[in-house]
């Protein structure tokens, strides 16, 4: 048995115990399914517990000295770096990452917990001046209260902790539920991390648990404000019209269909470059990967023959060995969802230029040359399959890459960065990268979608935004008349 039998609990008021629901679920290694571990699964009583808990404990949480808050956060920071070694074994074996791939998580990670270290010292109010003769008015920056956290399996460490650290810093309790297929490495290693930083017992709570069973009563439950969701689009939507209904705040970051342009004047070597890495990254299964390549014909063919001996040149198998660059999808049915799709963008008239091999989990690169109207390019593949998409002038490849519900991220690649940053400023998408790729995240910039990718953004000030709120209060310090 793996040695990561102690990450198998609920973290509930600052215990770790089995949960209380009728589901044991086994988690496993993606690339030979062997057993990690296993968990007795969270009732709805042990969500509701853990929101009590994140409640109870918040207050005398959010009254503690900023600085003492602050270094607690900084404690987190120097585990990770301590533990990184340990940190990356666990995402490999859980998640099927690369050593490429966890160690650049990991990074991820420290960046924001180091970001929302300052967040404590930033909780100032305001003085704003008053119509009213002899009032002062007060706007004053405060925590939402409670806030839970729903993260996904593809970056299950980076995409909960983008949430955990600014909530808790900023002063909020926090119940987090990560993916099951990732329980440790997205859930209860963050409860280990902030428990041995110095979190008080009760303001973190890690619950894993069976949506069959507890259905949607951990975004309905009254006790939190806020609800942050890192997954599916059809997902977000349902958590979105929960959060409406019950007055809750959500941000909500989904699915993508993103595109790089390149341009007929581009460096066609540094735009294969990164094509590769934004598409191939994590086997693509990463919300910003590149879906579609949207190429201008004059450079098309070389850029399709360079792309493609890329693409055949990155070592696919094992994501233990260190060179190893592509590993496994998450599981059987994200393979046959992929062989699927592109069977029907094939029916569609789609080409294939590289076929990738099916190896238990793995999958090697797959290139296909078709439209924008083929399934591969019409869908989201979240995974090592990517459509290329010929086109005549830059006006066709903005209509191509705005034609998609979603919005979330995308590059262009040209020798001008003017025209670059003019072609990106029509692109519907929330992040656009001049002469790079689509799969990039800082701690001090905004990071989030638009249309069907999202509401929110994460990062720097704007995660400051997002995991607080604002009260007004009103002095009225000399006499006031009033009308009657």
């Amino acid at each position: 048995m793996s040695k990561f039998q102690d990450l198998n609990k609920q973290y509930i008021d600052g215990e770790w115990r089995d949960g209380t629901g009728k589901t044991i679920y086994k988690d496993t290694n993606p690339f030979n399914e062997e057993t990690l571990a296993e968990f007795k699964m969270a009732s709805v009583e042990d969500i509701s517990e853990a929101y009590q808990s994140a409640k109870q404990a918040q207050k005398a949480w959010s009254e503690t000295n900023p600085f003492e808050r602050s270094t607690i956060m900084e404690n987190a920071v120097r585990i990770m770096n301590e533990r990184r070694e340990e940190l990356v074994e666990l995402l490999v074996l859980e998640s099927g990452s690369s050593h490429l791939k966890a160690n650049v998580e990991i990074d991820f990670c420290i960046a924001i917990t180091r970001e929302a270290a300052s967040f404590p010292l930033r909780m100032d109010g305001t003085m704003v001046p008053s119509l009213v003769p002899g009032k002062e008015n007060r706007v004053y920056r405060k925590p939402l209260g409670a806030v839970g956290v729903i993260g996904p399996f593809n970056f299950p460490m980076y995409l909960a902790m983008r949430s955990v650290a600014p909530a808790l810093a900023v002063g909020n309790g926090v119940v987090l539920k990560p993916d099951e297929k990732t329980a440790m490495s997205g859930g209860t290693i963050l409860g280990k991390i902030f428990e041995e930083a110095g979190v008080p017992k009760g303001v973190l709570n890690v619950v894993v648990a069976d949506m069959g069973e507890i259905e949607d009563s951990f975004v309905e439950h009254p006790i939190p404000r806020m609800i942050s969701f890192t997954g599916s689009t059809g997902v977000g939507r349902h958590i979105g019209e929960l959060c409406g209904r019950n007055i809750k705040k959500s941000v909500l970051e989904l699915g993508g269909n993103n595109a790089l342009i390149v341009l007929k004047d581009a460096d066609i070597q540094r735009a294969v470059n990164a094509a590769a890495f934004g598409k191939y990254m994590h086997n693509g299964q990463i919300c910003m990967s590149l879906n579609r390549i949207i190429v201008h014909r004059n450079v098309y063919d070389e850029f399709v023959k360079r792309f493609v001996d890329k693409a055949e040149s990155i070592k696919v198998g094992d994501p233990r060995d260190k060179d190893t660059l592509i590993g496994p999808l998450i599981n059987r049915a994200a393979i046959d969802r992929l062989l699927g799709q592109i069977e029907e963008a094939r029916q569609q008239g789609a080409e294939t230029v590289l076929e990738g091999k099916v190896d238990g989990n793995v999958m090697s690169p797959v290139i296909l040359t078709g439209t924008n109207e083929v399934a591969t390019a019409k869908n989201e593949m979240f995974g090592p399959v990517v459509t290329l998409i010929p086109i005549d002038s830059e006006e066709e490849a903005i209509r191509v890459a705005n034609d998609t519900p979603y919005g979330l991220s995308g590059s262009v690649h040209t020798r001008s960065v003017e025209k670059g940053v003019e072609i990106a400023k029509q692109m519907e998408t929330g992040m656009v990268h001049v002469n790079d790729q689509s799969v990039n995240d800082e701690p001090l910039v905004a990071f989030g979608g638009e249309k069907d990718s999202g509401l929110g953004r994460f990062g720097g000030e704007w995660s400051l935004e997002e995991f607080t709120t604002l009260q007004w209060i009103s002095t009225q310090n000399k006499p006031r008349e009033y009308p009657f």
